[in-house]
């Protein structure tokens, strides 16, 4: 009979695993709210472990909120590939618009600026926004008021998202109309 040897996973396949779980929990409740004993036991791990891995509860918000970052500047930088630059924009702002099906990336997406009380979260969630829009600017080469008009609609389109106005689109005319937002984007570009 052969016996199995259970392979350990390494330090930052762990902190990958605590990463994901943390990400829901973030999500759903919020820096303050999320509980690292909870994170912990959906990550598989004792909560010390966790904070031998995240010295601190805003270290592994922190790496939520990169990984967060990374996933909308890589679907920006897709979208713009091989796309004549006068079109950038719009392709990216299509390619945002999938992004926002994922809810748990939506709701967390909003936690981090609801953080931004805490001033060192604040700093980097800035920064972060900061690299965001010069990846947007360099890509589409969109003057100030485009990549702001550009980020102005992806704020709203969130809040849209958030608020799930599909749900009662059929008996609330405002969220009908709101929820194919393409003619009020173009009228407002006008």
């Amino acid at each position: 009979m052969a016996t199995q040897t259970k392979t350990r996973k390494s330090a930052e396949e762990r902190r990958e695993e605590i990463v994901a779980a943390a990400f829901e929990h973030f999500a759903q409740s919020g820096y303050n709210g999320a509980s690292t004993d909870a994170i912990a036991r959906d990550a598989g791990i004792s909560q010390p472990y966790l904070f031998r891995l995240f010295r601190t509860k805003r270290e592994l918000f922190l790496a939520c909120q990169q990984r967060s970052h990374e996933r909308i500047v890589q679907t920006f930088e897709r979208a713009a590939e091989g796309v004549p630059q006068e079109e950038r924009l719009e392709a990216m702002g299509h390619a945002y618009v999938g992004l926002l099906a994922d809810r748990t990336a939506l709701l967390f997406q909003m936690q981090s600026y609801a953080a931004c009380a805490d001033p060192e979260i604040q700093a980097r969630v800035r920064e972060r926004f900061g690299e965001t829009v010069q990846v947007v600017t360099r890509l589409s080469g969109a003057a100030p008021h485009e990549v702001w008009q550009f980020f102005s609609f992806g704020m709203l389109l969130n809040v849209m998202a958030s608020l799930d106005l599909q749900s009662i689109a059929d008996d609330v005319e405002w969220a009908k109309v709101w929820c194919d937002p393409s003619e009020l984007m173009s009228a407002a570009r006008a």
